[in-house]
């Protein structure tokens, strides 16, 4: 028999046992007067011997998110946020719609204000337990994940663990949220066996052969094929066999507005981050799971050329509207569908025109790389640039297999970035604030991995920094925070200049509603946590100041913050 058979719980402290029998490992989590029972449940399966998901207190529930997001990157593993009801929730909202875009598959929780107002263990205490109430709280994320429910009895604690963690693991993943009930947490649950197998397995959806075979002709025969891609390939073994493929076929590959990349920066075959040249040419596209694979305003692909999209959802049905043609789709796992057209293509031999092709696209990319990083050289009486920046930093992390998020930071084109998780940028939602704590889940994941976060000034302030300041000191996560300073938010400043070139706006010396002065001191925010912290003024001084960052968190393993000063 189970140790845990004849075991009796509150419903909390079951709910917190199921999610470790389903390989949650940590509940980033944000207390508030709705969490007795789940502090309760927390020390009374502690005291019984009952395995627990670690659960770490977050300073704010945006770092929670961002945490939960960052270890999924890392591992590969759902974890679990909680919040303290609405308001809570409320502050999760924007971390639920970045993991919705990105397919992430957080588990997210929050208390209920109490149902009852007297008679029942549980019910409400605080005045707040009315002013928290709503009539819909799950209306906060509806929209952003793909499943809710409210626990409404004790004995649901274990299935609705398991229906939760199969909806958002289901291709395509994405995040869920159940509503917590004091009430219903704090009743006691006698579970048939806590430890049981997971009662419903996530749904996985596999590669048509037939419509890979489709493909795999198509681009044997095709005169000038394009790969197009966002989420990079889905695993070690596809980023390798993308490699491979796109080599001996002599496919050039695009990392448009990439989240992470599909193919290293210094392969023959990167074509870099413009589709418009390649559309124009392509009588083959193959879109891997890209949510705007080009600008509808300024490119297209050719009519005559056949477009295929690959992917968990090929055709994002979330999104309302999104009209990029598609010939071929293909739903599948990202790196199943890549390992599958790569084994397609092994059968076959590239022609004479292939290798005719391959020269030309290796010169001409070989052309845009080093135009790239000359570009980035570039310094004005010792200012610097974003690019120059990326540069540097690129070179400071050679052969360190370090991961680089990019949250409005270093730009990708100066950059090498050689292995599957070298690159990550903010999610396609643009919910700021993201990078630090993503580095933060990803330090967590793998404590001896050097994680870099990169960002603007602005980025830095959304992420609530004294917020993950905080978790970086007591966790003892030492991650490299790199804040991109240029006092202003540039990516506004650069959407207006996009649409309106010749206006006003862009004839004013200050741009309105984009100026960030008088910014912050920086340094003293992250000396308030003991982090080690220096502002780099200088281009002559960026070098130095890198590998002193870096050095320090080798031998000193705490958080490092380089504040630079760059220009537009």
């Amino acid at each position: 028999m189970n140790q845990h058979k004849q075991l009796t719980l509150t419903a909390g402290g079951a709910l917190l046992a199921r999610l470790k029998a389903v390989g949650v490992d940590y509940v980033f989590a944000n207390s508030g007067t709705d969490f007795p029972p789940i502090i309760e449940g927390l020390a009374e399966a502690s005291a019984k011997d009952v395995p627990l998901p670690e659960a770490l207190v977050m300073p704010h529930e945006s770092a929670a998110m961002g945490m939960a997001h960052g270890y999924y990157l890392a591992t590969g593993r759902s974890q679990a946020v909680m919040a303290h009801t609405n308001v809570g929730l409320a502050n999760c909202a924007t971390g639920a719609i970045n993991a919705a875009v990105e397919n992430i598959p957080i588990m997210l929780f929050s208390g209920r204000t109490p149902v009852t107002e007297s008679g029942r263990f549980g019910a409400r205490t605080v005045p707040i337990g009315w002013g928290q109430e709503m009539r819909d709280q799950a209306a906060l994320v509806r929209e952003a994940v793909k499943w809710d429910y409210e626990l409404r009895f004790p004995e649901q604690a274990g299935a609705l663990v398991d229906r939760a963690y199969a909806i958002a693991n289901s291709t395509p993943r994405g995040p869920v949220y159940a509503a917590l009930p004091r009430e219903v947490l704090c009743e006691p649950y006698k579970p048939d066996d806590i430890t049981s197998p997971l009662s419903m397995q996530p749904a996985r959806i596999g590669a048509d052969p037939t419509q890979i075979g489709q493909v795999a002709r198509k681009l044997a025969e095709a005169k000038f094929p394009v790969i197009l891609a966002q989420h990079g390939a889905g695993s070690a073994e596809a980023f390798a066999a993308l490699g491979g493929l796109a080599e001996r076929w002599a496919i050039p590959v695009c990392h448009y507005w990439a989240v992470q990349i599909a193919i290293a920066t210094d392969h023959p075959m990167y074509a870099g981050i413009d589709p418009k040249w390649l559309l124009e040419r392509a009588d083959l596209v193959i879109v891997l799971d890209s949510l705007a694979p080009w600008s509808q305003q300024a490119h297209a692909a050719r009519e005559d050329a056949t477009v295929v999209h690959m992917g968990p959802d090929p055709l994002k049905a979330r999104m309302p509207i999104r009209n990029f043609r598609s010939d071929i789709s293909i739903a599948c796992e990202l790196s199943d569908g890549v390992l599958a057209l790569a084994a397609a293509m092994d059968g076959s031999e590239p022609g004479d025109a292939v290798g005719v092709r391959k020269t030309e696209i290796v010169e001409r990319n070989a052309a845009t790389r080093k135009e790239a990083i000359e570009r980035a050289k570039i310094g004005r009486e010792g200012t610097m640039t974003a690019d120059y920046v990326a540069l540097k930093v690129s070179q400071a992390l050679a052969g360190r297999q370090a991961v680089l998020l990019s949250e409005r930071g270093c730009p990708m084109p100066a950059m090498t970035l050689d292995h599957h998780r070298a690159w990550y940028q903010e999610p396609h939602a643009g919910g700021l604030g993201w990078s630090f704590p993503a580095a933060l889940g990803m330090q967590l994941a793998d404590r001896e991995q050097l994680v870099v976060a990169t960002m603007g000034d602005g980025s830095y302030m959304f992420a609530n920094p004294v917020a993950c300041h905080q978790i970086a000191e007591a966790l003892d996560l030492p991650v490299l925070v790199i804040v991109m300073n240029n006092a202003e938010w540039a990516a506004v400043r650069h959407s207006v200049l996009d649409i309106y070139p010749d206006g006003y706006a862009s004839k004013s010396n200050q741009m309105p509603l984009t100026a960030l002065s008088p910014i912050p001191d920086f340094i003293k925010v992250a000396e308030a946590s003991r982090a080690y912290a220096r502002k780099v003024e200088s281009a002559d001084a960026l070098e130095t100041a890198l590998a002193e960052a870096i050095d320090h968190i080798s031998q000193k393993r705490t958080l490092a913050l380089l504040d630079i000063t760059i220009r537009n």
